[in-house]
């Protein structure tokens, strides 16, 4: 096991006071190194937490954000909830998954609820919320993921100047 994802689970271990409580962290842990939650990355976590590697596959299996098989390094998950929907999410999600059918190494699907309507439509791009995206935006979104780049910079969530495009006195953002 990586020395580092072991500190990494024993202290998110000792954030709790039942230290089973992290599994989900520990779990998300094991999945950014091995880059999915293979049976060897949930032997290594059930190793350190004293746990059945039975108990942590029936959590993985469980959560959405846990992957059970390889995918691509990149994840872009758009938010097809009902405030992203009538916002036209579908229409987004399409646009990117055909703007990235040739990019193997990005899992482009829909989620349930990312909780920033405010943002609608918005995506999930490896953990960096951004929105809203037009359908049209799709190719720049994936070209940018494939080079590197970050997409639409300054219209990600802690980006600096973050502004929705309405609010134009910035009083919320």
């Amino acid at each position: 096991m990586p020395p580092e994802l072991e500190k990494e689970i024993r202290d998110h271990m000792a954030d709790y006071p039942d230290p089973h409580s992290a599994v989900l962290p520990a779990l998300e842990a094991a999945q950014r190194v091995h880059g999915w939650c293979s049976p060897e990355a949930i032997t290594q976590v059930a190793a350190v937490m004293q746990v059945t590697p039975a108990y942590l596959s029936s959590i993985t299996t469980f959560y959405d954000m846990l992957n059970t098989e390889p995918l691509g390094r990149h994840s872009v998950y758009v938010c097809t909830s009902v405030a992203c929907n009538l916002r036209n999410a579908q229409a987004l999600l399409e646009a990117l998954e055909l703007a990235g059918e040739d990019f193997d190494d990005a899992n482009i699907r829909g989620f349930e609820c990312l909780g920033a309507c405010d943002m609608a439509p918005m995506a999930s791009i490896d953990n960096r919320y951004v929105g809203p995206i037009d359908p049209s935006e799709a190719p720049e979104v994936i070209a940018a993921i494939k080079e590197g780049r970050t997409p639409l910079p300054g219209r990600g969530l802690g980006d600096e100047g973050f502004r929705l495009p309405w609010d134009k006195d910035g009083a919320n953002g």
